[in-house]
């Protein structure tokens, strides 16, 4: 564990998991499943009935078909676990309002406007706002390039400037990514 050691004796109450898993498909497409599940280690009560401990209050899934330019071409989602059994796991069809999104222009945005508050479950569009970086992870090397190693390369590569350790006036573009390098000192 990276983190400093607690400053006090504690016990595990709840967990939250989410995973993300990316499939490429033979038609071309790329699946990413998003899974998503609370558990808490005692037994509560819900307003709809008690729930045993180490049983899932939420287990719910996600999974958006994109193509190669992470536009979403299907969507679908799944309730497994609810607080709210017969009404939390009605919402799936929601999700179709994904179908159209590119992951990559506006989505968080998009997906607030289609599917905040009583228009979605909370829990799901909270899902589907991790799944951009989750798709670039799986682009990389796969789809795009992420190296230097092309001589034919011309565009900038797509990760350069989208994080603090890839600025490109940066130590780890001067080292990794020469060609896109910009001295601002020099440039000024």
């Amino acid at each position: 564990m990276s983190l400093s050691n607690p400053v006090s004796r504690r016990a595990l109450r709840h967990t939250r998991a989410i995973d993300i898993q990316a499939y490429s498909r033979e038609d071309g497409l790329w699946d990413l499943d998003a899974h998503i599940t609370d558990i808490k280690t005692f037994d509560t009560m819900l307003a709809s009935g008690p729930r045993k401990g180490n049983e899932a209050l939420h287990d719910l899934w996600l999974r958006v078909t994109v193509d190669k330019q992470l536009t979403i071409v299907d969507a679908e989602a799944s309730s497994d676990a609810v607080p709210y059994p017969g009404h939390c796991n009605t919402i799936g069809p929601a999700y179709k309002a994904l179908i159209g999104l590119n992951l990559m222009k506006g989505f968080r945005h998009a997906v607030k406007e289609r599917l905040a508050g009583v228009q979605g479950c909370t829990h799901l569009t909270e899902l589907a706002l991790v799944l951009p970086t989750a798709a670039v992870q799986a682009f990389a090397n796969d789809v795009w390039p992420v190296n230097e190693r092309s001589s034919t390369a011309t565009e900038k590569p797509f990760q350069l400037d989208k994080c603090h350790a890839l600025k490109t006036d940066g130590g780890a573009v001067a080292e990794f990514y020469p060609r896109w390098y910009v001295n601002k000192t020099e440039a000024a």
